[in-house]
């Protein structure tokens, strides 16, 4: 079926086209969640609130915005964003193991198969390493631009226009 098609019957509340949707995004919108989150079992929960969400807010996703695909991932990451700075997961997070400490040390240096479902780590290999850098912390591990000057100790305007610039780069890349 037409991804324009079964995106008009998701958004004339079609459980069909939901079900079919889920199935084709799922995946991904996990892997970036659990990028973030890094807990399995809060990154099911924050993305089944998220396929709520876009399901009471379908009529609100315009194609000539942009594509389903993105507008899907932004609500995902977003979510994710607003579970990790929420009191309950910060009080939750105070006495964590020091196992779960190593998970994030080991697997912060790459970014998560899950999120290349559509070749998005192809695209971002492809830029220069100041861009890669932005972009991983950004998006693929939900730093705020405050939080990613610091990491990168580079003044917060040079990560706000690094991050413009490169993510024009990378639309150009996939757009052509």
């Amino acid at each position: 079926m037409d991804l324009d098609v079964l995106i008009e019957k998701f958004q004339a509340k079609d459980e069909k086209a939901f079900e079919k949707l889920y199935a084709m995004y799922s995946d991904s919108m996990h892997g970036v969640i659990f990028n973030i989150v890094r807990d399995h079992g809060i990154a099911e929960e924050v993305m089944q609130d998220v396929f709520i969400k876009i399901w009471h807010k379908a009529d609100s996703y315009s194609k000539e915005k942009g594509r389903f695909f993105t507008w899907v991932l932004n609500i995902s990451r977003n979510a994710a964003i607003d579970k990790i700075r929420s009191k309950a997961f910060k009080n939750s997070k105070q006495n964590l193991s020091s196992d779960y400490f190593v998970d994030i040390i080991e697997a912060n240096d790459n970014l998560d198969n899950k999120t290349d479902a559509i070749g998005v780590k192809n695209f971002v290999s492809k830029l220069k390493q100041k861009c890669k850098d932005i972009i991983e912390l950004l998006y693929f591990k939900g730093y705020t631009q405050s939080e990613a000057s610091e990491a990168l100790d580079m003044p917060i305007g040079t990560v706000k226009t690094r991050n413009r610039n490169c993510i024009q780069e990378l639309r150009n890349m996939v757009l052509n």
